[in-house]
């Protein structure tokens, strides 16, 4: 699939892709440290914003080891879940999560879906479209393979808004999250990296705006956690 990147989008890919490769074992542990526990609360407003029907079929795009598609099954226990990541270390990590098994686990570039046109239900994704070199084909894409009236819904993180509180924030994201990524899995320049493409990524009213012009309508979402992070959703008409 790479084959159909610009040498630098190319590059872009492979370089993200060999960093969630060397964090993959401790991912989930740093994950909920650094959230202070949010994510698994985050994740369950994702899931209930895909609007699923009994025994829909869900693909979790950018599962990397399955948070949100193990949460989803957990959720409604007759779906079918399809895991897709381009990091098959991250994956591996998932396979041995409970219930990991039940899970449809395939190697797809986000940009690249290797499906047929609207066959899922819904579309989720958590902390994939910062990382992926042209967002609103990311979001084409996910718009692309699910129903008419399904759901894309993305969590994703949002640069610290302007306020009282963004030194704060940013002194968080610049010096906590490196640390904290060097202490529990000897990597802090991925954990620098990570907190980086938070700052420089879109506001969630762009963010709004790529996904109407990505084709998904009556596009809205929801910010947590002092507006740094935030869960989007859009209807395929």
């Amino acid at each position: 699939m790479d084959m159909n990147f610009s040498s630098d989008s190319s590059r872009q890919g492979n370089a993200v892709r060999r960093m969630f490769s060397e964090i993959a074992e401790h991912y989930d542990l740093i994950n909920r440290l650094m959230t202070l526990g949010q994510d698994r609360v985050w994740r369950q407003c994702v899931i209930r914003t895909a609007g699923l029907p009994r025994n829909g079929i869900l693909l979790d795009a950018g599962t990397g080891t399955g948070s949100i598609a193990l949460d989803a099954l957990n959720h409604a226990i007759e779906l079918r879940v399809i895991g897709a990541d381009f990091t098959t270390e991250m994956m591996a990590v998932g396979r041995q999560r409970v219930n990991g098994s039940r899970i449809t686990w395939v190697a797809a570039n986000a940009l690249y879906l290797p499906f047929e046109d609207a066959c899922f239900d819904a579309v989720t994704s958590g902390y994939l479209v910062r990382n992926v070199s042209d967002t609103c084909h990311a979001f084409q894409e996910q718009a692309r393979v699910v129903k008419p009236g399904g759901r894309v819904v993305c969590l994703e993180t949002s640069p610290p808004p302007q306020g009282l509180l963004r030194p704060v924030l940013l002194f968080f994201l610049n010096r906590v999250i490196p640390l904290l990524g060097q202490v529990v899995s000897g990597n802090r320049s991925a954990y620098t990296y990570l907190p980086q493409t938070t700052q420089h990524f879109f506001t969630p009213r762009k963010v709004s705006a790529i996904m109407r012009s990505a084709g998904l309508k009556n596009v809205r979402y929801q910010p947590f956690m002092f507006g740094t992070i935030a869960v989007h959703v859009g209807i395929r008409q």
